[in-house]
């Protein structure tokens, strides 16, 4: 992967608030860092829940901190976690990242020992439903 500046960004986000996961029952900490169309960087970790599956994973937590500070599309996300294989969104968080992100948009999936992979959201989520489907 060539590694750009806003992707250096973006990886010290998503570790950063990776560090403030709360998973005691998974013990699988996930951060997520998106890049929004205001050109602001908002983070988000996963937050579990003793009544499994009441917690929050990082991107929809990254997402909610990009609306709140004023964001509405995402223009590039990384997504952190432990171990070698890539940590890619799961398939609640590519429905969620679809509507705020168009298909080209790329994901950058990186378990910290391992290699990144660097794949769009249509890749992701491909024949995918959008809000565009929808009248408004």
């Amino acid at each position: 992967m060539n590694t750009t500046d806003t992707d250096k960004l973006l990886f010290a986000a998503a570790e950063a608030v990776r560090a403030k996961a709360y998973a005691p029952y998974s013990k699988f900490q996930v951060g997520a860092a998106i890049l929004a169309d205001d050109g602001n960087i908002y983070a988000g970790c996963n937050v579990e829940n003793a009544a499994y599956p009441v917690g929050n994973c990082a991107e929809p937590s990254a997402i909610a901190a990009m609306l709140a500070g004023g964001g509405k599309r995402i223009k590039r996300i990384y997504v952190t976690g432990p171990g070698t294989m890539p940590v890619t969104p799961c398939g609640g968080c590519r429905q969620r990242i679809r509507e705020f992100a168009d298909l080209d948009v790329e994901v950058i999936s990186h378990g910290v020992d391992g290699e990144p992979l660097v794949q769009t959201l249509g890749q992701l989520l491909p024949h995918s439903f959008g809000p565009e489907f929808l009248d408004k």
